[in-house]
């Protein structure tokens, strides 16, 4: 039924927007589109850099939210959609903000006894070196951005200073996160269901934003090489995280495995990329879907969660 609904008004796509992840966001949103297409919707992409795009998305009957980064991934874009009486794929307000901000995800999941590294907040009067005694070598990242965009290691207290500076241009909230010697794997999120794992394999120094989007040797091993019992463990992780963040319909949740095979959460993404090297699509075709069947089964599940929303108690 929701589908039949679906279809029967054009689909916006929001792609582009002013991020530092704008790039991603095109690429991600004419994957959306392409599929879209394919399954016989009428598509409207609609770029939120533009001046008049609340007026594109009139006569709009659902809107695929394909932003990354600030202010499509946070709750702004949710929020004013929402405001706008318009159903909108994956998560609502709450998730979406809660997601997108590293230090309240981490604070969040440390209260509640989930898995996740060790981490402090860095400012400009921070002592480098009683941060490094403290947690050891470390990833420096902006507490509200993706793609790994402004993150950067440090062993010591003039490379932590460095990495600060770095990051802190792209937000004002900056953290130092424990680093963990071992794998990097992902889990995708479709509804109330984990996808296999994926296993990251980089010649980098970590997972960065080129490891991600333009580099044709990275590795992705999916399914992973974990056993069934691993397996299931990553996946009940990720779906706690996940879940402990008021999060729905879809997304990913990173994780790191250490050298004893203990699992952490890095964090949560609420609109993963879909570009011809993102991961959800990676897991969905190991779970025997397509680009297509995946963008459909987003929006089905996005529909049914914005009508639950607004029912009557």
């Amino acid at each position: 039924m929701s589908w039949e609904r679906i279809k029967a008004a054009p689909v916006a796509v929001l792609l582009g927007g002013n991020s530092a992840e704008r790039e991603v966001s095109l690429q991600s949103g004419g994957t959306v589109i392409a599929a879209l297409e394919t399954l016989g919707c009428q598509v409207r992409p609609v770029d939120p850099a533009d001046a008049d795009w609340i007026a594109q998305l009139e006569g709009a009957g659902f809107v695929f939210n394909a932003l990354h980064g600030p202010g499509g991934e946070d709750g702004v874009m949710q929020g004013a959609l929402a405001s706008l009486g318009l159903k909108y794929s994956g998560s609502s307000v709450l998730g979406s903000a809660l997601a997108m901000d590293k230090q309240r995800s981490k604070q969040l999941w440390q209260g509640i006894g989930l898995s996740t590294g060790g981490f402090e907040l860095l400012a400009a009067d921070t002592d480098w070196a009683a941060v490094i005694a403290r947690l050891g070598k470390v990833f420096v990242k902006p507490a509200c951005e993706g793609s790994s965009i402004g993150m950067a290691p440090a062993a010591n207290a003039a490379e932590l200073e460095a990495a600060y500076r770095k990051a802190a241009a792209y937000g004002a909230v900056v953290l130092a996160e424990q680093f963990i010697d071992g794998p990097e794997y992902t889990v995708a999120i479709l509804g109330d269901t984990a996808l296999p794992s994926i296993r990251m394999e980089t010649d980098n120094e970590f997972y960065d934003y080129e490891a991600k989007y333009l580099s044709d040797a990275t590795r992705y091993h999916c399914p992973s090489d974990l056993g069934a019992a691993d397996e299931a463990e990553a996946a009940a992780l990720s779906l706690a995280a996940f879940r402990s963040l008021g999060c729905a319909v879809w997304g990913r949740v990173d994780l790191m495995r250490d050298r004893d095979g203990r699992f952490y959460v890095l964090e949560v993404n609420t609109i993963p990329g879909m570009t011809s090297h993102s991961l959800v699509p990676i897991a969905a075709k190991a779970a025997g879907m397509d680009i297509a069947a995946l963008v459909r089964r987003i929006l089905e599940l996005s529909w049914d969660a914005r009508v639950a929303e607004v029912k009557p108690a």
